[in-house]
C-alpha cells in the first residue's frame, strides 16, 4: 500500500491518501478542508479515489467530507456511530473551532470493531478506539504494519479529553488494549504531527510509557 500525508486546515491535520499500487484505487482518509489541495495530490499520484474513510467527526477530520463526497462520487465509510453527535453538532463545531461552516452528512457505512474496509486489493482492519471521541476509529494496515491513528496517539502526547463526550480513561484503555497489542513495530499515522511507532511511545511518551 503507498500512502501520501496531506496536512490541511489552519490546525495542520494529516489527511492521508491511501491507495492500491496494483488498482491504482485510493481511498482519502479525514478530508478536514482544502479539498483542492487534497485533489491535487490525487491528481499528482494519478490514482482513483473510491472512498472516503473517517477516523472520527470533528470538523478538522471530517469538514470537507459532504462536498468531496457530491464532488467525487464516494462512498463515506466511518466512523463508529457513536460520533453520529459530532456530525449532528458540526454548526457548532464551525463555530468552537472557527471553521467555515459545511454541509452535514451521514456515512453510508457506519464501522464497528473487527470491520474491514477494502479499496483496490488493499484491507485495512477497524478498531473502536474511543475516549477522545466515543465513535473514534483506528484504521491498521497488517501487511504494512501501518495504523492511521486520528487523534488516539500523537507523538509524545495523547488525544484531547476535555471535548464533550471525552474521558481520559477510556483513552488510555483504547491505546493498551487495542493499539499496544498490534507490537512494537508498528509505524503510525497521527491525525497532527510527525509519524511515530508504537514502540517508540511506549518508550518514551509520558502519558503511556510503560
Amino acid at each position: 500500500m503507498k500512502y501520501s500525508i496531506i496536512p490541511v486546515t489552519p490546525f495542520e491535520q494529516n489527511c492521508t491518501l491511501l491507495w492500491c499500487p496494483d488498482t491504482l484505487q485510493a481511498a482519502i482518509v479525514d478530508p478536514g478542508g482544502d479539498l483542492d489541495r487534497i485533489l491535487g495530490e490525487v491528481a499528482k499520484q494519478g490514482v482513483t479515489p473510491v472512498s472516503i474513510l473517517l477516523t472520527h467527526c470533528q470538523m478538522d477530520h471530517a469538514g470537507g467530507t459532504a462536498e468531496l463526497a457530491q464532488r467525487q462520487g464516494l462512498r463515506i465509510e466511518g466512523p463508529h456511530r457513536d460520533d453520529l453527535p459530532w456530525i449532528d453538532a458540526f454548526d457548532q463545531q464551525s463555530d468552537m473551532f472557527g471553521l467555515p461552516r459545511v454541509e452535514r452528512f451521514e456515512p453510508d457505512r457506519w464501522l464497528a470493531h473487527g470491520d474491514r474496509v477494502k479499496f483496490g486489493n488493499q484491507e485495512l482492519e477497524v478498531l473502536h478506539c474511543p475516549g477522545h471521541t466515543p465513535g473514534h476509529l483506528v484504521f491498521f494496515h497488517r501487511a504494512d504494519q501501518l495504523a492511521l491513528v486520528g487523534d488516539v496517539l500523537f507523538r509524545g502526547s495523547i488525544g484531547r479529553t476535555d471535548f464533550p463526550m471525552g474521558d481520559h480513561q477510556t483513552l488510555l484503555n483504547s491505546i493498551r488494549q487495542h493499539l499496544w497489542s498490534l507490537g512494537d513495530d508498528v509505524r503510525f499515522i497521527p491525525g497532527h504531527g510527525p509519524m511515530s511507532s508504537f514502540g517508540e511511545e511506549r518508550r518514551t511518551n509520558p502519558f503511556v510509557r510503560g
